[in-house]
């Protein structure tokens, strides 16, 4: 099927690792043009010209402007944005969250997407069309006790998605969001991450600690976690005109674990 995104100008944040490097990739096996943020988006330069790596810290403004001052000077505007930028850091719980620790969440997790998409908006009403893809988390609908500051910032976003859909349909803007449930990005694999925590905490090696955690920890449907090509497959989706009537949506990316309303 033809995406129509060939020529389209997108922007990715979080862009050099993760979620965000497979929708880059797969955003540019479809012809678009990517200005990748990230604050060390060296990886990408190996995609090749049509993307544009930028270093950008995507908890100030300053960021997010560089990033569609770039799409704008370069490519003539802005047709995509694809707020993926994120943190998780675990956390004990509510009592021993600090305030800056939930100041740093909400700067990372939630204002980088209201930042980003002010400054993106009024290039997408200028030429009567625009997708905005925003990635949330099953936590924003079943909050983490040892994320709890995390899941509050997707909770919002959902929210925040949703507004933007009934805000500016009418100018041709579309506004998702695609809600990953535990997906196998660096953080499963990297020394003291999650893959070697659940090895200790079972008692296995990290390869069966994780099908234990899939299968009967987590209960998951399909039976394993997912990766981040799964959800970047949904992500362009949106980000494309096969989904032209589609707004106002959460899309679910969870081997089944939840199953928005």
């Amino acid at each position: 099927m033809d995406t129509k995104l060939k020529g389209k100008t997108a922007i990715v944040t979080g862009a050099a690792a993760g979620i965000g490097f497979a929708t880059v990739e797969l955003l540019l096996a479809e012809g678009a043009n990517v200005i990748g943020g990230d604050l060390r988006p060296d990886a990408l330069t190996a995609l090749g010209e049509a993307v544009v790596p930028v270093v950008a810290d995507l908890a100030t403004e300053e960021g997010s402007k560089a990033l569609v001052d770039v799409a704008v000077e370069k490519f003539g505007g802005v047709d995509i944005v694809v707020n993926n930028v994120g943190t998780f850091p675990y956390r004990e719980g509510f009592l021993t969250t600090t305030i800056d620790q939930w100041r740093q969440s909400f700067e990372i997790n939630f204002l980088s997407a209201v930042r980003l998409t002010r400054l993106a908006l009024p290039h997408m009403i200028e030429r009567g069309s625009g997708s905005i893809v925003t990635v949330a988390s099953e936590c924003g609908r079943q909050p983490d006790v040892f994320f709890v500051d995390y899941s509050v910032t997707k909770a919002a976003l959902i929210n925040l998605s949703k507004s933007w859909a009934n805000e500016f349909g009418r100018k041709g803007i579309r506004s998702n969001i695609v809600s990953p449930g535990p997906t196998r990005s660096a953080q499963w694999d990297a020394p003291g991450g999650f893959g070697e925590s659940l090895a200790a905490e079972y008692n296995m090696s990290k390869e069966e600690a994780i099908v234990h955690f899939a299968q009967e920890v987590r209960k998951l449907p399909v039976g394993h976690i997912g990766a981040p090509e799964d959800v970047a497959a949904a992500i362009v989706f949106l980000s494309s005109d096969l989904a032209k009537q589609v707004t106002g949506a959460e899309y679910t990316v969870n081997g089944g674990s939840y199953i928005a309303a």
